[in-house]
């Protein structure tokens, strides 16, 4: 079975090789104080066995910018992580690009994401800046089926295969983190996406999850974080991973593991999430050689 293989956690792993405390634009921070981190990264994903690396563009909205008085810089910044991407990708010699976003608003809190009529506009604005250079435009961890609709509509417009990730309950992967049903997300997903998947959610609830999405006829897939579960208090706030913990029973062994049991549940697109770096690739990339699947 040929099987995609993504890059895993950007964020974190900037983190834990320039040693920040985590904030709401530390990924896109690290940009101008460390031009060069990015892209060193990317290059360990592809020699781990990647073939998809995901830009580091996730975080890059306007109302992220704004708070840190730098909505100025949002097309640099933006045209900064597809640049870090692409030159990994060339040095190394091959592999895809997938420009990626965030849900507007904040990450896992669906209450704050905008109507559908000023989220589109957005979305499309943005995934026409990472267009030039993606080979597909990623939409991250959308939580609500108003985000899965105002993403997929946006994104549509810059003319790139679309693959939309949604993020699932740690508890229950048959619902999103807004509690409503995954199955729901299948009619929205058949106008127009090119793929479906599951991301930022416990490697365990991603079995549900798939099997769900299985019903579309589309390639599915998941990546997972290795975080402690998040809680419902953790959604209340503002939340950022800085209150989050690792877990540590979720090492490239026993994660690739959960991986590889996805498979068997239709997925066909593997990677990884928050807490996830380049040995954890590596070794589902070893695991599916030794099955005799290909990397493709």
């Amino acid at each position: 079975m040929k099987v995609t293989l993504l890059d895993g956690g950007m964020g974190q792993e900037l983190i834990h090789r320039a040693g920040d405390r985590p904030t709401p634009l530390w990924s896109t921070q690290v940009m101008i104080d460390r031009p060069g981190l990015v892209q060193e990264i990317h290059a360990d994903y592809f020699a781990a066995g990647a073939t998809v690396a995901t830009a580091n563009s996730y975080a890059v909205l306007r109302d992220r910018l704004i708070p840190a008085g730098i909505k100025d810089r949002y097309e640099e910044l933006v045209e900064a992580a597809m640049a870090e991407a692409t030159q990994a990708r060339d040095a190394f010699g091959g592999g895809k690009i997938a420009g990626s976003t965030a849900p507007l608003g904040a990450t896992y809190r669906t209450d704050k994401h905008p109507d559908l009529h000023e989220a589109i506009p957005l979305y499309a604005e943005k995934a026409r800046l990472m267009a030039p250079r993606a080979d597909l435009i990623l939409i991250e961890t959308a939580a609500s089926l108003l985000t899965c609709r105002a993403a997929l509509e946006g994104v549509l417009q810059a003319g790139r295969p679309v693959w939309l990730s949604i993020s699932v309950d740690d508890e229950d992967g048959s619902r999103l983190r807004s509690g409503e049903k995954v199955a729901d997300v299948l009619p929205i997903a058949r106008d127009g996406a090119a793929a479906v998947l599951i991301n930022c959610s416990a490697p365990e609830a991603m079995p549900a999850a798939l099997d769900i999405l299985a019903r579309v006829d589309l390639p599915i897939g998941a990546y997972a974080n290795a975080f402690t579960r998040i809680t419902k208090d953790f959604l209340k706030d503002q939340p950022t991973v800085d209150s989050l913990e690792a877990r540590r029973d979720m090492g490239p062994e026993t994660y690739a593991g959960h991986a590889m049991s996805w498979l068997d549940h239709g997925a066909t697109i593997l990677g990884g999430c928050c807490e996830t770096g380049p040995a954890h690739i590596a070794e589902i990339a070893s695991r599916l050689r030794a099955a005799g699947h290909e990397i493709a």
